[in-house]
């Protein structure tokens, strides 16, 4: 199977699930901010600078939609500019995505959640995901739209691990007790998109993250040992000097189920937990 994917936003995790269409044929339309941040041609087909471009012509080609961007004051940004373009396309798009984050489930003092765990976000992050996986939702229910809603965990990958940080040695070891974070290499990200491309369920939600949650000095603590480097600093949460947005992402604590993507997309994971994600990064590094 082939088509056209609208890319919107495509940063990241999109540029990933690029990496595995292009090769089997399909156009990639990818929107910038700007010229100078456009993909690769491995990472994308044809590159439009949104919001100066007109999308009407590539929403007419498009067989799939992605939405990557984040929303901002005025809600989902697709939405905000373009909601009657979108609804126009609807009946003619066989899949189409929007990328959440596990932030809408709020905190969970580190027990589970599922994708049928009520929305509680307790950061503003997490109500505008909240506010705009509604309305996408809302826009499918008017439309038929085939929407389908992915919910991403903590990313890492390809040039952004922790390895830099620890070689610096500016890596830190923030302890908060009970502190849990569910995390997914953005190679799993792009497999379990492809998955749902090739297996569309209109409606569905999806936790991407792995199968080992862990607390974040854990990870970082691992990285040196790959490194064979000493053990960062630890430092307790409450007196440790840290931007509030980084702050900001130890106000939950949750561990994230990921069994509806192996049950129903059959995913298999590349990178089951960080370990595995962590060693297979400085081969890379190394490689290089």
């Amino acid at each position: 199977m082939t088509g056209t994917l609208l890319s919107i936003g495509h940063g990241y995790s999109a540029r990933a699930l690029a990496r595995l269409l292009i090769p089997q044929g399909w156009t990639v339309i990818g929107t910038t901010r700007s010229a100078d941040k456009a993909a690769g041609p491995d990472e994308v087909t044809e590159t439009l600078v949104w919001p100066d471009a007109d999308l009407a012509p590539a929403f007419d080609r498009a067989t799939h939609l992605l939405m990557s961007a984040a929303p901002g004051e005025d809600g989902d940004p697709l939405l905000a500019a373009h909601r009657d373009l979108v609804a126009d396309a609807a009946p003619r798009l066989q899949w189409a995505g929007y990328l959440s984050t596990t932030g809408v489930y709020g905190d969970h003092d580190g027990g589970w959640v599922d994708e049928d765990t009520p929305l509680t976000p307790s950061t503003r992050r997490g109500r505008m995901r909240v506010e705009a996986e509604t309305a996408w939702r809302a826009l499918a229910a008017d439309t038929g739209l085939p929407l389908h809603i992915f919910r991403l965990a903590g990313i890492y990958g390809p040039g952004r691990g922790p390895f830099a940080k620890v070689r610096a040695g500016t890596a830190r070891r923030i302890i908060k007790k009970g502190q849990v974070f569910s995390r997914i290499h953005v190679e799993d990200i792009a497999q379990v998109l492809a998955a749902s491309i090739a297996q569309p369920n209109p409606g569905a939600a999806y936790n991407l993250c792995d199968d080992d949650p862990a607390p974040p000095e854990d990870v970082i603590g691992h990285a040196a040992k790959l490194l064979g480097l000493p053990l960062p600093p630890a430092e307790d949460f409450e007196t440790a000097e840290m931007t509030p947005m980084a702050r900001s992402f130890y106000a939950e604590s949750k561990r994230v189920r990921n069994d509806r993507i192996k049950d129903e997309l059959g995913v298999a994971l590349k990178y089951p937990d960080y370990r595995a994600g962590l060693a297979d990064l400085l081969r890379l590094e190394e490689a290089d």
